[in-house]
């Protein structure tokens, strides 16, 4: 095991990851700079961090050398330490797990390095190591992203594998006693923060966050500040004139341990390249929470606690308000955090790497999974992109890849299914071409010019990753994605969500659309029949189409909800073919006065279009007097918890559904659904029996079925309950096994392009 420093000597979250894996691995021999008193006799320990460069590689070198003997698999921490012996000495031939705790050239950057041929010397030597590596690990998807996206690593050769937490030293203890044993008062609210002393950790952020949040925090609240690094100096010189902020300096790890006991809260407040955070887990064995950024993999270390614990990395207001908050008891209980952190070991993470020492000694004997190439041309939470997210973490024997043309929250979504992501940026005039463009007088010449670019760079893009499928999820995706696919030689999938039809798209996309469906995938799959049914007529249909339904997650079996005034509510984005201008109108029918709420989950998320959409319906329900009663909630990512809080769900769209997922999610809550008769939802909701259909745009009759299922708990009680059972239709397993079947067919070759066209 080839590491950098040894902790406590190096107080890196690197050398205190490398120490406890080293300690959990018998049999493990390393390396490292000194100094390290403490070291067992397993661990050589060369030259000093204080030498010359020359003098520490060769050293290190040297001793790698040395230990090379006998050696089945060599298993790496840090690039530079690492490089000449893995590159080219003794260990050159020997199988290389690789960990990736952080960009060290950018890193170095942001700590200040302005030399351009230094920064590019680190990278390549990065790359180098990286690439020569059988198996990559990493703490986070986060992390994995950059792997993958800043030094060309293959995502088949990446693991993620999040840190250990020593249960026997970091572990619940009295408060007070840590409070006494530190030298603080009895009683008061303290918050702390672990950190090395570097710009990039955020420390600034935190200081101008905790001055705007003191008047909002209980009385004699302190912040307690441990660490050390270059800015000690400056930030001394800041907390002079804050009086309830301590800086405590380097701390023993006695010392760390009573300040987690002694803390309410733990604070995170990094800026950028952050693999995880071990402070985070091992605070939270501690029983102590920990607010963090959004920067790298924190929010990731914080999944499963409470997601209001992430605050935009650099944002003091956002960190103020949050801390403001925990200050009020807004955070999650010693006993609840205890137990969340209960599920990290390192022994669990230690077998974790010696199954991948093993993988990389004697290979791997089962199947290789599936490795399947996901496109998607946006990164917002919509219904297609919601459905991927819910799909990948049940398709077993598949090594799922997204490639992105944007940022945006669908990533994080997406790491939390284990799928590795990678943003491949498009440029704005092709990805953000809307259909109305089309309408007005046809594509730009800037839009096909960029996508014609995007499409070869992604035909690159795929020949290096040699994917087995390529499954493209949204209409654009599909057009460029299939395209590339074919051109890279890859099998394609093509995932219509959408209607091919004129009341949905341009009259001139449609024929195109069409015949690009027909000719450029190996197979296409639909969201429902109504869809499959807008692919035709067209000449020499030549393709296998199969219907994949939606995967909804079931909650608990509905029970009689209270009795109160009803509230009726709508979810999805906020555009005008979603109709929630109908739902409106309907309401203001149904209840021009009375008790009765409405309810509109969602956000406009595609131009200015839905911007003004949506302004508009403030004002509609200015004008039909239920203002008072209409609450707006915005976008919303537990959706779960607003159809908790809702009677009755709506769906209102004035344009065919190609499927109507939010149709779905209410049943799956047990609520009784009214939909638009039409499209997918009406082979979802059967009339009367699992919920009630009324034509599109129909105001009117909207308004007569909301007052019908307000006059009769009975009725809302009865639908809600078929329409559960009849969410259980669409389960993990049928969908699993039919994408699974035509991924094998794709790459079999057994579709319509030899056999002419089936349907199923």
């Amino acid at each position: 095991m080839l590491g950098k420093g040894w902790f406590p000597a190096e107080l890196g979250g690197l050398d205190r990851y490398y120490r406890s894996l080293l300690e959990h691995s018998p049999g493990a021999r390393g390396v490292v700079l000194g100094p390290a008193s403490d070291a067992p006799g397993s661990v050589t320990v060369v030259s000093g961090h204080g030498q010359p460069l020359l003098r520490r590689l060769v050293a290190f070198h040297r001793a790698a050398r040395a230990a090379a003997a006998g050696v089945d698999v060599v298993d790496a921490h840090f690039a530079l330490y690492a490089a000449l012996p893995v590159l080219g000495g003794a260990l050159r031939r020997k199988p290389l797990l690789v960990h990736f705790q952080g960009p060290w050239a950018d890193e170095n950057v942001a700590a200040g390095e302005t030399s351009r041929w230094r920064t590019a010397a680190r990278r390549a030597l990065e790359r180098a190591v990286y690439r020569r590596a059988g198996l990559t690990v990493t703490l986070t998807g986060a992390f994995r992203r950059v792997l993958v996206e800043t030094y060309g690593v293959l995502p088949w050769d990446v693991r993620v594998v999040p840190p250990g937490v020593d249960h026997e030293r970091f572990s619940p203890g009295d408060p007070e006693a840590a409070r006494a044993r530190l030298g603080l008062s009895a009683g008061g609210w303290v918050a702390v923060c672990v950190r090395r002393l570097v710009p990039r950790m955020g420390i600034d952020v935190l200081l101008d966050a905790w001055a705007s949040a003191l008047p909002g925090l209980p009385a004699g609240a302190r912040l307690l500040i441990a660490g050390d690094g270059p800015m000690r100096a400056a930030l001394a010189a800041r907390i002079e004139q804050l009086p309830s902020v301590t800086l405590l300096g380097r701390v023993s790890d006695a010392e760390l341990v009573d300040l987690y006991r002694a803390a309410d809260v733990n604070v995170v407040p990094t800026l950028a390249f952050e693999g995880f955070g071990l402070v985070v887990t091992e605070a939270a064995a501690c029983g102590t929470p920990s607010i963090v950024t959004d920067a790298g993999g924190l929010p990731e270390a914080v999944w499963g606690l409470d997601p209001s614990l992430v605050v935009p990395a650099g944002d003091a207001r956002a960190l103020c308000r949050r801390l403001v908050a925990a200050g009020g008891g807004d955070v999650p209980s010693t006993a609840a955090t205890s137990a969340w952190a209960a599920g990290s070991s390192w022994p669990a993470v230690a077998d974790r790497h010696r199954e991948l020492h093993r993988e990389l000694r004697d290979g791997d004997d089962g199947p290789r999974p599936l490795r399947v190439v996901y496109l998607n041309h946006v990164a917002r939470l919509s219904g297609g992109e919601i459905a991927l997210a819910r799909t990948l973490p049940h398709l077993e024997g598949v090594s799922a890849h997204v490639i992105l043309a944007e940022d945006g929250p669908l990533v994080e979504a997406l790491h939390r299914t284990g799928a590795s992501v990678e943003v491949l940026p498009m440029a704005d005039a092709a990805r953000d071409l809307r259909k109305g463009a089309v309408r007005l007088g046809g594509v730009s010449p800037a839009a096909v010019w960029e996508t014609i670019r995007y499409v070869a760079r992604l035909t690159r893009r795929l020949r290096r990753l040699r994917p087995d499928v390529v499954h493209t999820n949204s209409l654009k995706a599909g057009v460029y994605g299939t395209l590339a696919a074919r051109l890279a030689g890859v099998p394609s999938v093509w995932h219509v969500r959408d209607r091919i039809d004129e009341d949905y798209l341009p009259r001139r996309a449609v024929p195109v659309l069409r015949r690009l469906i027909h000719r450029l995938p190996s197979m296409v799959v639909t969201n429902s029949r109504a869809t499959l049914g807008t692919l035709s007529p067209v000449s020499e249909p030549v393709l296998l189409y199969s219907v994949i339904p939606e995967v909804m997650p079931l909650g608990a079996s509905p029970s009689a909800r209270p009795a109160r005034d009803l509230v009726v509510g709508m979810v999805g984005r906020i555009t005008p073919w979603k109709g929630q201008d109908v739902f409106l109108s309907a309401f203001a029918r149904a209840f021009p006065d009375g008790a009765q709420r409405a309810v509109i989950v969602g956000s406009p998320m595609f131009g200015r279009e839905e911007e003004q959409y949506a302004e508009g319906l403030r004002a509609q329900a200015h004008e039909l007097g239920i203002a008072d009663r209409v609450d707006f909630r915005g976008f919303r990512e537990d959706v779960a918890a607003e159809l908790a809080a809702m009677d009755v769900l709506v769906h209102a769209s004035v344009t065919a559904e190609p499927f109507g997922q939010v149709i779905l999610e209410g049943m799956a809550a047990g609520l009784p659904v009214v939909a638009t008769a039409g499209g997918g939802p009406s082979e979802i909701v059967d009339h009367d029996v699992t919920g009630l259909l009324y034509p599109p745009g129909d105001s009117a009759e909207l308004g007569r079925l909301l007052g019908l299922l307000d006059a009769d708990q009975d009725l809302r009680a009865r639908l809600g309950a078929a329409g559960f059972e009849r969410a259980r239709d669409f389960g993990p397993g049928e969908v699993s096994a039919k994408l699974m079947a035509v991924y094998a067919a794709a790459l079999d070759g057994r579709n319509g392009r030899r056999r002419g066209s089936r349907r199923r």
